[in-house]
């Protein structure tokens, strides 16, 4: 095998080594059944083992007691986009959105075909280049949800405050920054997050939803896109994404063995403060996107004095061993991910590599 290399990609991304070791360790043979945990099926005792443990591991890794359900769905967190309306958007109530990046935009978009919904506040005039300060939101108390987007991949910021609703449940797509730092749980509603930045592979996605709110769920939906039928099943109201769980599984045990989001949380501070400080201390060479009380611990943006330097800065990183650096196509730059499995060694690695190509280009 060639040497593995860091990965700052947005997503897929990285997984912890462990995590893939054992994988392949398990690939022909899951726990002594002579197969694959692929070909086997969810309805037999391998893995129901798995699916009943991944889901205890999650919720103590979220405090979750008897008051939320956990679900596993597939579709990828867009298809929540519609699917949180569907079940939560009553006939004639309208529900509040705050817009700071592409996702949240296109879940309003969704959420419009469902029934009213209007925009509470947005960054996109100014670029998404922060999020609302807590004094600049005034929810609707009237409201079905408040939705919002915790962190945001392509601009690079982050919330780093839980908006305050009163009674009107909360609603986030926290796919970029689930379990990167300590929840309160209490807070919110409903979350949901694509598994393919801090939880695991793509295939699944982790709905977190408080239990009164499934009864908002209409009988007429279709039963795959109903909270309260996938609640009713376990989440095996069809053949749910096997491979994927299993392995979001043994990323949710990598994390307890860590410590769980409090111990994650401290090593992303750092990693984040490493990066930002050598952007900071770039004398303008580097350039951060995001206003700084609005940055992202996860996915780190700037630019170069010119598209020219970014173009050389992302392919002589990858020489070095260092990819997943090109900014989305969107918005260009440059993109750092680093989410919960890139290493202190990766950041540290990546933010040498800053240092010599300023001391060659600036």
């Amino acid at each position: 095998m060639s040497e593995r290399v860091h990965n700052f990609g947005a997503g897929p991304s990285a997984l912890p080594l462990s995590v893939l070791q054992q994988v392949q360790a398990e690939l022909l043979d899951y726990a002594g059944t002579g197969m694959s945990i692929l070909e086997s099926s969810h309805r037999g005792k391998a893995y129901d083992e798995v699916h009943q443990r991944t889901t205890r591991d999650l919720k103590t890794l979220l405090g979750a007691g008897d008051s939320h359900e956990i679900l596993f769905m597939g579709g990828g967190a867009r298809s929540q986009f519609a699917i949180v309306p569907m079940n939560l958007l009553l006939g004639g109530g309208s529900a509040d959105y705050i817009t700071t990046g592409n996702w949240s935009v296109m879940a309003l978009a969704e959420a419009k075909k469902q029934g009213s919904a209007r925009e509470l506040w947005s960054s996109v005039a100014v670029g998404n280049d922060r999020v609302p300060a807590p004094g600049d939101l005034e929810p609707d108390p009237r409201a079905a949800y408040l939705h919002y987007t915790s962190n945001n991949t392509i601009a690079g910021t982050q919330y780093h405050y839980v908006p305050k609703t009163g009674a009107v449940p909360l609603v986030c797509d926290m796919s970029s920054d689930i379990l990167s730092r300590p929840l309160d749980l209490s807070l919110f509603g409903l979350i949901y997050a694509g598994a393919q930045k801090n939880l695991g592979p793509s295939g699944v996605t982790v709905v977190i939803v408080r239990k009164d709110l499934l009864e908002r769920s209409s009988a007429r939906l279709p039963d795959t896109m109903s909270y309260a039928r996938m609640a009713a099943k376990q989440s095996l109201l069809n053949t749910p994404p096997v491979y994927a769980i299993y392995m979001v599984g043994l990323v949710a045990r990598w994390l307890l063995e860590m410590g769980g989001a409090e111990a994650v949380g401290r090593q992303n501070e750092q990693k984040a403060g490493l990066l930002y400080g050598t952007i900071d201390g770039s004398g303008g060479f580097y350039r951060g996107h995001a206003q700084k009380d609005s940055r992202s611990r996860m996915n780190v943006t700037f630019r170069l004095p010119s598209e020219d330097l970014e173009s050389s800065f992302v392919a002589s990183a990858a020489e070095e061993g260092l990819v997943g650096l090109k900014g989305h196509r969107s918005v260009g730059g440059i993109r750092a991910s680093i989410y919960n499995a890139v290493t202190l060694e990766a950041v540290e690695a990546l933010t040498q590599f800053m240092a010599e190509f300023q001391r060659k280009h600036g």
